[in-house]
């Protein structure tokens, strides 16, 4: 895909890997960029660096959890500034805790804006670039996507539906001259993990080299593209030797607190 003067909308843009895709997709000089978060300064921050490179920035504060506010700003962002030729879904929360010490609204957080916001940005917009028989639509997934990890399993599981949704996509769209890739990221340094008990071993990526690795794999119409040697080393493992990954995983995880796990056990 060449990006130069294409009009990309990007979810979770205001931090992170979003914001780090952003300022990579203003690099590489499309046209305009539209940024969807919740935060209108951090938004409106990237946008003054979006705009100095170059480009067009649309600043679209918007909560993806809410079904009415996103349809009327997509609809209105489609007719004020599309067509839109990119839609790359970052957006994403993770919390990191044991399972059996999990909460509900930990749970249903990770869900409706992992899964359920994704899913209704996607289809606003697929359906105007089926109509138009033109677009792309990026999933952000992740290396658990893949392979599974202790104390992240509702993440885990939001990442292993993302992948089944966009290889379910990529054969409907098809059609209609859309195509879907998913982006698969391994530990990447943000501050949505920075106070997470990281996994051993793992040694974490930058936000930039996941947008530099996006835009690669764009240009290569890749349908899914791993971040980091280790992800493709994960990745290949868990295909011969599923067992093997999956204890080298648990080994590497962090440890539950047990004496906590013991004194909730009590409280039943």
């Amino acid at each position: 895909m060449n990006l130069q003067g294409k009009t990309a909308l990007i979810t979770g843009a205001s931090r992170g890997i979003g914001r780090a895709i952003a300022l990579e997709l203003a690099h590489q000089q499309c046209r305009c960029l539209i940024l969807v978060a919740r935060n209108r300064d951090r938004l409106t921050e990237v946008a003054e660096i979006v705009e100095a490179l170059g480009t067009q920035a649309i600043v679209l504060p918007l909560d993806l959890t809410q079904p009415i506010e996103v349809h009327v700003a997509i609809a209105h962002a489609w007719r004020n500034h599309g067509p839109i030729d990119l839609l790359i879904n970052c957006a994403g929360v993770s919390h990191q805790i044991p399972f059996l010490q999990s909460h509900l609204p930990q749970v249903e957080a990770e869900i409706s804006t992992n899964l359920v916001g994704l899913y209704a940005v996607t289809r606003l917009v697929a359906r105007r670039m089926a109509a138009y028989r033109h677009g792309h639509i990026v999933n952000v997934s992740s290396l658990m996507g893949k392979v599974a990890a202790p104390t992240m399993a509702t993440y885990s599981a939001t990442k292993f539906a993302i992948l089944g949704f966009s290889q379910a996509l990529r054969g409907e769209l098809a059609p209609y001259n859309v195509k879907v890739t998913a982006l698969l990221p391994t530990l990447t340094d943000t501050d949505m993990v920075r106070h997470f008990d990281w996994f051993r071993w793992v040694q974490p990526v930058t936000s930039e080299q996941v947008a530099k690795s996006l835009v690669r794999g764009l240009k290569r119409d890749s349908t899914e593209i791993l971040v980091g040697w280790q992800a493709h080393a994960a990745a290949l493992g868990s295909r011969v030797t599923p067992r093997l990954v999956e204890k080298l995983v648990h080994w590497a995880a962090p440890k539950p607190q047990r004496q906590r796990l013991v004194n909730l056990g009590k409280s039943f």
